[in-house]
């Protein structure tokens, strides 16, 4: 395979990538023209539109988003071999793509990749913290991290990380100034904040009960839930990993623990595909033992 191939299918991964010419000629350090030229190129070699460009947007062909898939797949196959090649006495290095739940990679991942970084200084991370999920190929994603009681996308690889909960929780000073919470149905009567990225939002499920649940404040943060929660704005039924510091120095109260919620596992979701490339498997195994054998939050 030509250099200039090679050199044409990177660059074609970065726009794809990126969604633009200009923030791949930016990443690459090469200029928007020599952008349009390797994508020339490309296009001509395998006779081929990958990429409808207009004035303002560009989108992926079917052929294009095929092409990226195998792209992927190759550049990643190929760095891993040059890796093996040296006898692994070589630093990983490259860019890793992962996305995140906010909520869970500011208090739980920022940090593995963090101290990641540090022990491997020719490495990059593109960290994109979104509660909701992505296209994994058209985004050039190598990891995502997602919690949820069951994974809707089949043909995604995934990897079980850690086990969570939920915990209806609200602060000291809310639960004075309203009706006792003794039972599940007590909640009608309270300010339920709403995180609205839930499968049903309104819906809490509460051991073998199910509630509908109202409030003045409904949001795709959870986050900006637990804010609320400690200023006093209401009742919230948030993960445990968000808010077990805030139970242990007594800023949040658990309540209705005789009525567990449902049990979620925290997944790694990888590309269909493809093998994960060397450095992200020593990125997910730095963050595996960074969680702990029982998450700290638990």
């Amino acid at each position: 395979m030509a250099t200039d191939k090679l050199v044409a299918m990177r660059i074609f991964r970065r726009v794809a990538e990126l969604g633009s010419f200009t923030r791949a000629a930016d990443d690459l350090d090469i200029t928007a023209a020599t952008v349009s030229k390797h994508i020339a190129f490309l296009e001509q070699d395998i006779d081929t539109r990958l990429i409808n460009r207009t004035t303002r947007r560009m989108n992926l062909t079917d052929a294009g988003l095929a092409f990226l898939k195998r792209t992927q797949a190759l550049l990643d196959e190929l760095e891993d071999a040059e890796l093996e090649a040296r006898g692994f006495q070589a630093e990983p290095r490259g860019t890793i793509r992962i996305n995140v739940p906010m909520s869970f990679g500011l208090t739980h991942i920022t940090e593995a990749i963090d101290s990641f970084l540090v022990r491997y200084p020719e490495i990059n991370i593109d960290l994109q913290l979104s509660d909701r999920m992505v296209d994994l190929v058209e985004h050039g994603v190598d990891i995502a991290i997602r919690v949820r009681s069951a994974l809707s996308d089949s043909s995604l690889l995934a990897r079980p990380l850690r086990k969570s909960r939920n915990v209806v929780c609200a602060s000291p000073q809310y639960l004075k100034r309203g009706p006792e919470i003794q039972s599940p149905a007590d909640l009608a009567r309270h300010n339920c904040l709403v995180f609205n990225l839930h499968d049903r939002p309104r819906i809490w499920e509460l051991g073998e009960e199910e509630v509908v649940v109202d409030g003045s404040l409904r949001t795709d943060s959870s986050l900006a839930i637990r804010q609320s929660l400690l200023r006093g704005l209401g009742v919230g039924l948030l993960p445990r990993f968000l808010v077990q510091q805030d139970i242990e120095n007594d800023s949040l109260t658990p309540l209705l623990q005789g009525f567990p919620p449902k049990g979620y596992t925290v997944f790694a979701l990888f590309p269909p595909g493809r093998k994960q490339p060397m450095k992200v498997r020593m990125l997910l195994d730095h963050i595996d033992q960074h969680l702990g054998d029982k998450p700290y939050w638990e």
